[in-house]
């Protein structure tokens, strides 16, 4: 009995000194891979870090680009509404000049129509027919 009692101890202690080992050996694991998660979250704030100050960085550049083709764009306006008001203005210009060449050389036909028909009329006269008969 008393050997199946010192067995017994033995196997309790060889059992317990097992579970000891196995107990260690996990902790250890455990302690190693919380460090190695430590690291990686450390190293993952740190990429998220540099990646949000890139992401500043390239909202401040496409605002300060927009800002540009904005302004480009509204000056571009502005010179094509000035271009549109001088086309403007040099086709009243023309079209009042050429209006005036119209009347000035319209007069000149009335005058020298109205000086032919004064010719004819003395022509027709002179051969005794009245204009109006005709």
């Amino acid at each position: 009995m008393e050997q199946k009692l010192q067995r017994e101890r033995q196997d309790h202690r060889d059992i317990y000194w097992d579970l000891s080992r196995q107990y260690k050996t996990m902790q250890t694991e455990l302690t190693n891979k919380v460090k190695k998660l430590e690291q990686e979250v450390s190293q993952l704030k740190e990429d998220l870090a540099l990646s949000q100050e890139e992401l500043s960085i390239e909202k401040s550049e496409r605002k300060q680009v927009e800002q540009e083709k904005d302004a480009i764009i509204a000056d571009l306006r502005q010179k094509l509404d000035n271009m549109e008001s001088d086309y403007e203005k040099i086709l009243h210009e023309t079209l009042d000049s050429l209006s005036s060449q119209l009347s000035a050389t319209r007069q000149g036909w009335e005058d020298e129509s109205a000086t032919l028909h004064q010719k004819y009329k003395e022509l027709l006269s002179e051969f005794g027919l009245n204009a109006l008969d005709l």
